[in-house]
């Protein structure tokens, strides 16, 4: 069963704040980097590339958690726990979307080097649990 995003995190979602995205590693051992990330409806989306370690941690296991501080009250977070899905459709429109919300530029403008990038992925979430201050 999918939980629903309370409206003053949807509103921060929405906004071009960096959220932190851990995964499982296949030993165990927790990874976590940070992403830019939209919203559709409950989902959160992020894009990685096929080559990085967040799919392949995905892969072997579609648990994932979302930590998002917002700027301005940093004594305040929404962890969003849910399960990965992923898809190559799509990936380079998200990338510049996000691009074009995080930095106002298509994304190979903002980094050029992303020309020579591998396959981009779209990691949708859906959220089981949220908890946390927001």
């Amino acid at each position: 069963m999918s939980a629903q995003l309370p409206d003053k995190l949807k509103a921060l979602l929405d906004s071009p704040v960096f959220v932190v995205v851990a995964t499982a590693q296949p030993d165990g051992s927790p990874h976590a980097s940070p992403v830019w990330i939209k919203r559709d409806g409950d989902d959160v989306l992020f894009s990685t590339t096929v080559d990085r370690r967040k799919p392949k941690n995905i892969q072997h296991d579609p648990r994932v958690s979302v930590v998002v501080v917002p700027p301005d009250s940093p004594y305040t977070y929404a962890e969003i726990r849910g399960t990965a899905e992923m898809t190559t459709e799509g990936g380079q429109e998200l990338i510049d979307e996000l691009s074009m919300k995080y930095t106002g530029k298509k994304y190979r403008e903002f980094n050029p080097a992303a020309a020579q990038d591998a396959e981009r992925l779209v990691v949708r979430i859906t959220p089981r649990k949220i908890v946390g201050t927001l």
